[in-house]
């Protein structure tokens, strides 16, 4: 069972979905396994929970 995991910003659930299918549809193709063979796992994370070298995401996004 191939797992796909994605972590980005918050997304509206059209977005996850449109994700979700593009991601397993490619995958699919590319690895020759069938899509229902397929987990995805969408987490999403909040700036303020992100940092990069010493500083929070939220910190450079104002």
């Amino acid at each position: 069972m191939p797992v796909i995991t994605l972590d980005g910003p918050k997304l509206t659930k059209e977005q996850k979905a449109q994700l979700v299918k593009e991601f397993v549809t490619k995958a699919s193709e590319i690895l020759n396994l069938p899509e229902q063979a397929f987990v995805t796992i969408v987490r999403e994370n909040d700036f303020d929970n992100i940092g990069n070298g010493t500083t929070l995401l939220s910190d450079r996004h104002k």
